[in-house]
């Protein structure tokens, strides 16, 4: 495909993408009012989820708070009982912030229309059709935070900031 071809494409289904992260976005807000909570508060709660405990400085900067803010935020989460805060096992000194996990019929309320939803989509798809929707969604997510950052004037994320690793990662949907 020539660069010509490929820019057409690609304007010709932007849409189709705009709608989708909109779809998303939307979403976000969906679950996070079935669980009584702010969408900030859920997302923070993804990145815990995909990450593994943070301090609260790290987790800042991975949803793009301030430190401040997300003591709040982290404060609010403890109160719900959606987190707690641990002591390091490496660093006594220090505290992480780990998440909860979810009662089933909360998540379910929360996450199950959409899973079952999003497994009719990925049912439609072959299994190279899957890992380049996979690989996409590996390579898409760094280049938005980093976009996020740029948008907002931060530094893009640093290396601790990208995808988690297998060993990082916790279920919680």
């Amino acid at each position: 495909m020539s660069d010509e071809q490929r820019d057409t494409l690609l304007r010709q289904h932007a849409d189709s993408y705009r709608g989708y992260v909109t779809a998303t976005v939307l979403h976000g807000q969906a679950a996070a009012d079935a669980l009584g909570q702010h969408p900030t508060d859920l997302y923070a709660l993804h990145a815990l989820d995909l990450a593994g405990p943070l301090t609260t400085g790290a987790l800042a900067e991975r949803i793009g708070l301030s430190q401040s803010a997300t003591t709040r935020l982290v404060d609010r989460l403890v109160r719900a009982g959606r987190a707690r805060r641990t002591t390091d096992p490496e660093d006594r000194r220090r505290v992480l912030v780990e998440p909860l996990p979810l009662p089933p019929e909360e998540d379910e309320a929360a996450f199950g229309p959409a899973r079952r939803r999003m497994a009719e989509v990925f049912g439609a798809f072959s299994e190279d059709e899957l890992r380049v929707l996979f690989r996409y969604f590996a390579a898409a997510a760094p280049a938005l935070r980093d976009a996020t950052a740029e948008t907002k004037g931060l530094p893009a994320p640093g290396a601790g900031a990208g995808p988690a690793t297998a060993q990082g990662r916790r279920r919680r949907r």
